[in-house]
């Protein structure tokens, strides 16, 4: 199966062959490889040496259980925890940066081959952002672990009972830990995660998690919430999305301006 990232999965019985897009820096993967082996906020791989594949990189990882597209009972709550631990984790082995910015800037790029006001409307959106938005960490924030491209799809456990643990070490690395929240507050934002589910996600993040300050956290995440929101229309315009979703994003583009 090939993801939107230019990755490919395979499932080979009780474990996953992932091959890498093509690019990726072997020593940064073997570094996230590490980390994820040492935490346990992150679901371990088999083996910490990416294997070459032709052109591209190969991890092997266990099999696990997702979070399904549309459940009933979402665990924004679990969610929040673990993201806290994650970025409480100290980073024993020397991490990159993590991926936001540079996966931000590859989907804005990639807008130049499409056309249509929707485009105009996400790129001035985009170009509208302020400079924390292109940075992994800034002045006077914390800097610790961060997942990178946090969304509920990058939760995993081996079984039903099992706790969940954080799974796609693609971007992890070294930042702002506002960033992990950044996808959640901006689909939010967007009026695509109900308030329950993200005042939950939020209550249980805040009770261990460095990334935001008492009392109102919208200052902090309101960069970070921005650029997630021009990432994932920019991607969907991409790809040629055309859904709810999209259309929900592309309208809080244009909200910014």
């Amino acid at each position: 199966m090939q993801t939107r990232s230019g990755a490919e999965i395979v499932v080979d019985g009780d474990v996953v062959h992932k091959l890498h897009r093509l690019g990726t820096d072997p020593r940064a993967l073997g570094a996230r490889l590490r980390i994820a082996a040492e935490s346990e906020a992150l679901l371990s791989p088999t083996s910490v040496v990416p294997k070459r594949i032709g052109l591209r990189w190969q991890t092997t990882w266990p099999v696990v259980e997702t979070v399904v597209a549309e459940p009933d009972h979402a665990p924004w709550p679990e969610a929040g925890t673990l993201l806290a631990a994650l970025h409480r984790e100290p980073a024993r082995v020397r991490a990159p940066v993590h991926g936001w910015p540079r996966r931000l800037r590859r989907a804005v790029d990639n807008l130049r081959a499409t056309t249509g006001a929707p485009t105009a409307v996400v790129r001035r959106a985009a170009a509208a952002l302020p400079d924390d938005a292109w940075r992994a960490g800034s002045p006077g924030r914390p800097l610790t672990l961060v997942h990178g491209d946090w969304h509920l799809g990058q939760l995993g456990r081996r079984a039903a009972t099992a706790p969940w643990v954080l799974i796609d070490v693609d971007d992890l690395g070294i930042g702002d830990p506002a960033w992990d929240l950044a996808r959640p507050a901006g689909f939010w934002a967007a009026g695509l995660i109900p308030d329950a589910d993200w005042h939950a996600f939020l209550h249980a993040y805040r009770r261990h998690g460095p990334a935001l300050p008492s009392g109102d956290p919208w200052p902090v995440l309101e960069p970070f919430a921005r650029a997630a929101v021009v990432h994932a229309a920019a991607s969907g315009l991409a790809h040629g999305d055309t859904d709810d979703t999209q259309l929900a994003l592309q309208a809080a583009c244009a909200r910014m301006l």
